[in-house]
């Protein structure tokens, strides 16, 4: 929030916007929502975690097995290419770390002040719905929270229609009267 994307908004001059940010990404997005609280006129989280717990630890350490396997790395160099092995191992080290255990939004979420959508798959390996339900919870905008069925850590590319939906719905909604601050 206080770097690159301060850099982004100076850039690009961006006065106000919506943020999307999916796992790792809808935590940072939560961030900058926070830090730029008069901006953002609205926030999205897909598959976002808000607190250390079981699930999601026991979801990487499966992950990790994973990976380990030929052939899988390759998987993620699609998305990250000659930095998936770093990618992987940065995510993994830091949420296995006992110095990440007590690690949560909660303080963030405090000063997110603008409407919320949360997407979040009802078979999410990476985090139960406590995640969606806790950033909703905490955030004291108005929040919407969707719980997509047979789904699990990418909903994006699991139910892109629904997905593509759902956000269609909610930005509509901020240039309506449903969610004027």
């Amino acid at each position: 929030a206080h770097g690159s994307f301060r850099a982004l908004c100076q850039q690009l001059d961006l006065s106000q916007f919506v943020l999307l940010g999916h796992s790792v990404g809808g935590g940072m997005a939560v961030g900058c929502a926070a830090v730029y609280a008069e901006a953002c006129r609205g926030l999205i989280t897909e598959s976002a975690q808000a607190f250390v717990d079981t699930a999601t630890l026991d979801g990487i350490r499966v992950a990790e097995r994973q990976f380990a396997m030929p052939g899988q790395l390759e998987r993620l160099q699609r998305y990250h290419a000659a930095k998936a092995e770093w990618v992987l191992r940065a995510w993994i080290d830091t949420w296995l770390s006992d110095s990440f255990s007590q690690w949560n939004l909660a303080d963030q979420l405090a000063k997110v002040d603008c409407p919320l959508l949360a997407l979040h798959g009802d078979h999410d390996e990476y985090g139960s719905r406590l995640h969606p339900e806790r950033i909703c919870a905490l955030a004291s905008g108005p929040s919407d929270l969707q719980i997509l069925l047979d789904c699990g850590h990418v909903p994006h590319r699991e139910h892109p229609e629904t997905v593509l939906a759902a956000i269609t719905r909610f930005l509509a909604q901020l240039d309506s009267a449903a969610f004027t601050r």
